[in-house]
């Protein structure tokens, strides 16, 4: 780590972010601070990019969260039978309000999560990519015809919506994952209960006024998005309750292993969206100067706190020290700081939590032979807030550490010598999210994307591990939890499907030949 002393970061003050959350929140037709619960309960909003606390919230309680089912799942019995291109309708409203308020959503957003500025305008945008996505989808929602055995007679499928969507946010992407579920869940035909992190429910409440705005203008029922501002445990009727049939949950791997085996115990499904211990592999045929743009923003973006942040470079032992040099020259020139500067790559780490995790994950990468090649320093700031080095950390092992997630900008230097070596010290760590290969070898990009290559929901050829387009389903496999959201045919996540037999022939033949007469 370095010993070199750095001048205190410059950061606005408190009230500067206080009165301009304020105002966005006013802006997207919010008046007060928070509209759940009157138990006396609050959770307190704070902002990492001072470490300051800014408001006291109102919480809601169990009571709270049943009637907020209850009044979603009576809007259900009233949505599901408004025809889809309808229901597309009331998404295109939204997408053209998010798009109408990008600059206060990325205001709340830099604000509660600490994104610098591109990066949230990016995330704002992503939620607008899913509307239109939707929008189209509302459309769409085929099912097939298949040739039935028995004369006049057709089958076919026929998709439903499911019922209320329970919908469980992280802090990281506080806006876009609720998006996919809504955009989605909305054209489909299904209600929602949200509950975000405690971390971000300014950008929530602004999310949902923008949304009951929308619904408003196009005569759709209230109710049909509910939020919830309650701590885990207030919130868990939601992932018990039989009038949720499905719950989306973005979280971690613990998070996941709590809720899953609740849900299915009532029979309910989940798409579940857990960690994420991604790895790249670089070959000696990569080009290297894409290389390592494409490996800084993937390890540094978001301070390291993505899902698909890059964790893991599994790199050839011929060009291992020229890509080492490489990162080293990189991570030195990275601006860390205020994430409301324009030239500001790297933010604050969300909290103290997040800083003790990184420091044991770096002592126990050094105990187990790693060494730290640069970064690792917090940054002084005079406040409470936590602003870290980059960490490049070249390891002779894949260890238990390296094999866990931790959420920090700590990127892990690991070398091979084959690249059936490579996929296999790839594919070993519980996580399966995302993936990639720099390579110019087709034959190498096409093993890793092959069945007996990379075992991760996201697989790339030169580009990182992070910033998925919508147009694909998103999501992984393993410990990450196997759901998908976004595009493809995530859809079918949030529908029923029935097989529909028809018989206009007059008579009764039986299926398999079966003689009944």
């Amino acid at each position: 780590m370095s010993t070199v002393v750095v001048d205190p970061l410059v950061l606005p003050g408190t009230d500067e972010l206080r009165e301009r959350a304020l105002a966005a929140l006013r802006r997207c037709g919010v008046t007060t601070a928070g509209h759940t619960g009157d138990t006396g309960d609050t959770i307190t909003v704070r902002t990492p990019i001072t470490g300051a606390d800014l408001f006291d919230i109102p919480a809601a309680d169990t009571r709270d969260v049943a009637a907020a089912i209850d009044a979603a799942h009576e809007a259900f019995g009233r949505w599901r039978m408004v025809p889809a291109p309808a229901r597309g309708a009331l998404v295109k409203r939204f997408g053209e309000l998010v798009g109408r308020h990008r600059a206060d959503l990325a205001d709340l957003i830099g604000i509660e999560v600490g994104k610098i500025r591109s990066e949230a305008l990016g995330e704002v945008q992503e939620m607008i990519d899913i509307c239109d996505l939707a929008v189209g989808l509302s459309r769409q929602l085929t099912g097939r015809t298949m040739p039935s055995e028995r004369p006049g007679h057709r089958l076919m499928e026929t998709w439903h919506p499911l019922g209320v969507v329970g919908v469980i946010s992280a802090f990281n992407f506080p806006a876009a994952v609720w998006s996919w579920n809504v955009a989605l869940a909305t054209v489909c035909g299904n209600t929602m209960v949200w509950k975000p992190s405690p971390r971000a429910v300014l950008t929530a409440t602004a999310c949902t006024a923008l949304f009951d705005r929308a619904a408003a203008d196009v005569g759709a029922p209230a109710n049909l998005n509910v939020l919830v501002i309650a701590s885990a445990a207030d919130a868990a009727v939601l992932v018990d309750s039989p009038r949720v049939p499905l719950v989306s949950a973005t979280g971690s791997q613990a998070m996941g292993e709590r809720i899953a085996p609740r849900v299915a115990a009532r029979f309910g499904r989940v798409i579940l969206e857990l960690g994420g211990n991604n790895a790249a592999v670089v070959t000696p045929s990569a080009d290297l100067d894409l290389t390592t743009r494409a490996v800084v923003f993937a390890a540094v973006g978001t301070a390291g706190q993505r899902c698909t942040t890059l964790r893991r470079l599994i790199v050839h032992e011929s060009i291992a020290d020229e890509v080492a040099a490489r990162l080293r020259a990189a991570y030195a020139r990275l601006p860390i700081g205020d994430p409301f500067t324009e030239s500001t790559l790297v933010g604050p780490l969300i909290d103290g939590q997040a800083h003790q995790s990184m420091a044991r994950a770096l002592r126990q990468a050094v105990a187990d032979g790693g060494t730290i090649l640069t970064g690792g320093d917090r940054r002084p700031t005079g406040t409470s807030a936590f602003y870290v080095e980059p960490v490049l950390v070249r390891m002779p092992a894949q260890t238990a550490i390296v094999r866990a997630e931790t959420f920090a900008p700590i990127l892990y230097l690991l070398t091979y010598r084959t690249l059936d070596e490579a996929i296999a010290l790839h594919n070993d760590v519980p996580q399966g999210l995302s993936s990639s290969i720099f390579t110019t070898d087709q034959r190498e990009a096409e093993r890793f994307l092959a069945a007996d290559g990379s075992d991760c929901g996201l697989v790339n050829v030169n580009i990182g591990t992070s910033g998925a387009e919508i147009g694909g389903a998103f999501g992984g496999e393993k410990a990450t939890g196997g759901g998908r959201e976004a595009g493809s045919d995530a859809w079918r996540a949030y529908m029923r499907r029935a097989t529909n037999t028809i018989n206009y022939s007059g008579a009764l033949p039986l299926a398999q030949h079966i003689d009944f007469a």
